[in-house]
């Protein structure tokens, strides 16, 4: 530093510069000084003044100056003189910096002086890409006030730049993690992600060049997941590098599990075998981060590559770290998005794409066959008797064979043809650009009907299982998937109709019955709402008295139009759409009220027998409903009986005990019938809670003619007896039959031979004239 003498004489030769504003900006600071010094004797003088003044603004970092109107330099601080290349004050006094400066950079500084000189309103905190670069980009924040004269006249200005690159890195950084996490949370693509953050590191590390690899499915190589600056050819060469530990820094890194940082690739042995595929590029270091899961699993690697032999700072090692948990992010959303989207789209249990992705896609499919002049199929099909696989082996055993018959499916067709799984045991095959001959189409789907017969092992046993396949052919059966599947699905219950295992071709027949059907439902909910409903009454006779000592109440749909409907034609309808339910209280609530109100009326004591459906049967508690119902019409429930039929009590044996246990705890009597068409057994039928058997009336039907017939009726009588039931036999419509249930000693008996089923009004005439 020089002393104070040597600073007067510089500012001395200022004076005696040629530049007259100087002068004079020189001249009233030495009065001021002067001035301070008169009314100040004991303050320093003004060298001292001067001296400490230089130092002061010396010892600033910031760019310091001072700029006459003419944009030329009057004064400015050492670290102002050397980052524009000068050795001292002297040589940029009187230079512009377009005298210094490339002529674009030094316009932008002059515009900005010239407003501050034209306005003479001062400019603060304005933020500018600096001139001198030092081998980076540079940010500073400009402050610049005009300078005037004692009298107020603008002579110039001054300007104070500090040097702001760090702070404008961690703004980027802060902007560009961000705008990652916005692309993160808004699902983008992980290509574009990847090379959204490859960029910001490069940004803030100029001369660095990043990479992001990721893991196959295998576990075994690196994939290209983003490397916009690195040379193609070499993204193209490590595009499914096995990985090992030996296998560069990517390799290795993702082998280990941990950072691997190569300063020399030329001269590390984990390069040994890759070191050339740099050497085109001029890159020598590279520094490798495993990408993880927050389970700790490798995903990929974040790499940066650097063209001198280097190892990673601290800065530049936290920028790895960021982005290499910015990218795991990343990897992780996107692998979570997709499972959510498959599992959207996709049966959980086989796989196989589910009937949204079905709908989404298929009309675009079938656009494309139209096009084309072929045809499509659609075949829709459900498994036989999986049900009774399903309850027998347990869900686990049927949730494998829905995975075999998937698998089975799926090997038949093509990779054109689709395979979808609608829910349960049902299956829809759209098989694509097929010839339009019959024989063909049908025999396509024969063979996967084969494939899927084919026998297979289910815990520890060989099992078969048959499908019930229905058919409809695009375009001639249906121009939309929404027509070709309600055919298809038509054609199917054809199938299961006629015995199942079988492919049924959907016809327009088809469609009509459907029609009809349809209608017929809504009939039966206008009959519901409506009460089109009505009971009949069947008398149930004792053979030993001879006496009616109870009635079965049967349902009539009373159709404004049709007359009356036997139940036959509309019950199975009501099973089928769950209006047996509200249908089947209806009768119990009916037949109770009529029995109270015959009671009421005088008439003889009977029990009221009534045919309880197994949708009405699984109801939850059903019995407290029928508890209810009895409480609501005011009949004793020892008045009451419940036919229950044996296929109904077998499908859940336990359940329906408990239920069967329930209604005897209320009072109610419980019948089986239809008994010996169904298949329970004799340890079953001992543990229910029944005090009627009621024979089927087909072994009544051909007695006496068929022996085989006689002995099984014979039979069931004696068993019932022996189970200390009563036993009653319907459909008897003989004098040969009755001679015949009374030597087999049966108990009771009910039909044609005795009477007809007979409306409320003619019933309650027959109990009247049986009155002793």
């Amino acid at each position: 530093m020089a002393d104070k003498t040597s600073r007067s004489i510089r500012y001395a030769d200022l004076n005696a510069g040629d530049n007259a504003e100087t002068r004079r900006l020189i001249d009233a600071g030495n009065r001021l000084a002067d001035e301070v010094a008169r009314l100040f004797p004991s303050q320093p003088d003004i060298a001292d003044r001067h001296y400490w003044l230089e130092a002061m603004i010396n010892h600033v970092p910031d760019y310091i100056y001072a700029k006459d109107t003419e944009g030329r330099f009057l004064i400015a601080n050492e670290v102002t003189v050397a980052d524009n290349g000068l050795e001292s004050l002297q040589d940029l006094v009187g230079k512009t910096d377009f005298d210094l400066h490339p002529h674009e950079f030094a316009q932008a500084v002059a515009g900005t002086e010239r407003r501050v000189l034209e306005t003479g309103e001062p400019i603060f905190g304005i933020e500018e890409r600096a001139i001198v670069t030092k081998g980076r980009d540079r940010w500073l924040m400009t402050s610049k006030v005009p300078l005037r004269s004692k009298s107020g006249k603008i002579i110039g200005i001054v300007g104070i730049s500090r040097d702001i690159t760090d702070r404008k890195s961690a703004e980027r950084l802060l902007e560009g993690q961000a705008r990652l996490l916005e692309m993160i949370a808004k699902g983008k693509p992980l290509t574009e992600f990847f090379n959204e953050l490859v960029l910001l590191i490069e940004a803030l590390l100029p001369g660095i060049k990043g990479s992001i690899l990721l893991l196959s499915e295998d576990g075994r190589h690196l994939l290209h997941g983003a490397a916009p600056s690195l040379d193609r050819a070499y993204s193209a060469a490590v595009h499914a590098l096995e990985i090992g530990p030996n296998a560069g820094s990517c390799g290795t890194a993702a082998w280990r599990g941990e950072q691997v940082i190569v300063s020399d690739v030329y001269a590390d042995p984990l390069w040994a075998d890759y070191a050339l595929l740099l050497k085109s590029s001029g890159l020598r270091s590279c520094w490798s981060t495993p990408i993880l899961s927050r389970e700790r699993k490798v995903l990929g690697t974040f790499a940066l590559y650097a063209h001198e032999v280097a190892t990673p700072c601290e800065q530049e090692q936290e920028l790895i770290a960021m982005a290499a948990h910015l990218a795991g992010i990343a990897i992780e959303r996107k692998r979570a998005e997709d499972r959510i989207s498959f599992l959207a789209h996709h049966d959980a249990l086989t796989g196989l794409p589910n009937r949204v992705l079905f709908e989404e896609q298929v009309d675009g499919m079938l656009e494309e066959i139209r096009e084309r002049d072929q045809c499509a199929v659609l075949a829709f099909l459900d498994l036989d008797n999986f049900k009774l696989i399903n309850d027998s082996l347990g869900h686990a055993a049927g949730d494998e064979l829905l995975k075999a018959v998937a698998g089975r499916m799926r090997a038949s067709v093509r990779k054109a043809d689709f395979v979808v799984r609608v829910g349960g045991d049902e299956f829809i095959i759209l098989l694509n650009g097929l010839p339009k001959e019959r024989d063909i189409v049908l025999s396509r789907l024969e063979d996967i009907r084969s494939a899927i017969a084919m026998p297979l092992q289910l815990q520890g046993r060989s099992l078969q299982v048959s499908c019930s396949m229905g058919v409809a052919c695009f375009p001639n059966q249906g121009r939309t998937a929404g027509e070709l599947l309600a055919n298809a699905d038509m054609a199917m219950y054809r199938a299961k109709e006629l015995g199942r295992d079988n492919i049924q071709v959907f016809t327009e027949e088809m469609a009509a019955r459907a029609h009809e059907r349809l209608q017929w439902q809504e009939e039966l909910r206008e009959a519901l709402a409506g009460e089109e409903f009505l009971l009949h009454f069947q008398p149930q006779m004792n053979l030993g008295t001879g006496r009616i000592f109870a009635a079965e109440a049967l349902l009539r749909w009373n159709h404004p139009v049709r007359g009356i409907i036997s139940p036959s034609v509309f019950i199975p309808l009501a099973e089928e759409t769950g209006l047996i339910v509200p249908i089947g209280d209806w009768a119990l609530r009916a037949a109770c009220r009529q029995l109270k109100a015959w009671q009421d009326a005088g008439l003889p004591p009977l029990i009221i027998s009534v045919n309880v459906s197994a949708r009405q049967f699984r109801e939850r508690n059903w019995a407290s409903r029928v508890a209810e119902i009895l409480k609501e019409t005011g009949l004793e429930a020892r008045y009451l009986e419940l036919e229950l039929t044996e296929s109904l009590i077998m499908q859940d044996v336990p359940g329906a005990i408990a239920t069967m246990h329930a209604l005897e705890a209320i009072g109610v009597h419980l019948a089986i019938d239809d008994f010996g068409t169904g298949y329970s057994s004799l340890s079953a039928l001992k543990r229910f809670p029944v005090r009627r058997l009621k024979i089927d009336r087909s072994f009544v039907t051909d007695i006496p003619l068929d022996a085989d017939d006689m002995a099984i009726t014979s039979a069931i009588i004696s068993l019932a007896q022996k189970l200390g039931l009563r036993v009653i036999a319907e459909g008897v419509e003989s004098e040969a039959q009755v001679e015949f249930l009374q030597k087999a000693g049966c108990d009771e008996i009910q039909g044609y031979f005795f009477s007809r089923p007979l409306s409320a009004e003619a019933f309650e005439s027959l109990l009247s004239s049986a009155r002793p």
